[in-house]
């Protein structure tokens, strides 16, 4: 038997609703469960500060920390088409096992509301990858 993991963890999903493997991972010797640290009220919390980034730099800084306080990895690039809109954006969470579904749905979500809110991140963003080219 596993040793007990030693901080409050997220309920798991109904039954047929989610395919995070929850259980799986709970079970596996040696698995990574810092996802499992994400219960529905950190969830909320995180949610709304990706809703309310301030910068580029604040967004690296939340995707540094997602992946290393949760083991998240987020892939966010100009897609490789023109980008005109916010969806030319894309915003990926990797597959991870014990990531709820729509958890790795609202993370993009709540980054693309900020977005949204605050054009110049998306700018910055584009020139990171030499789109205006020190204009």
């Amino acid at each position: 038997m596993n040793a007990p993991i030693p901080f409050p963890i997220r309920t798991e999903c109904p039954p047929g609703t989610c395919v995070c493997g929850r259980d799986a991972l709970i079970e596996a010797p040696g698995g990574d469960v810092r996802i499992l640290r994400l219960t529905r009220t950190e969830e909320k919390k995180l949610l709304e500060r990706l809703e309310n980034l301030t910068s580029l730099e604040d967004l690296r800084r939340m995707q540094a920390r997602l992946e290393q306080q949760l083991g998240v990895r987020l892939s966010i690039t100009p897609g490789p088409n023109e980008v005109r809109t916010l969806r030319g954006i894309a915003i990926l969470v990797l597959d991870q096992p014990g990531l709820c579904r729509k958890t790795r749905q609202a993370i993009p979500a709540a980054i693309k509301k900020s977005l949204d809110q605050r054009p110049e991140i998306t700018y910055e963003l584009l020139d990171e990858s030499g789109l205006f080219g020190g204009l």
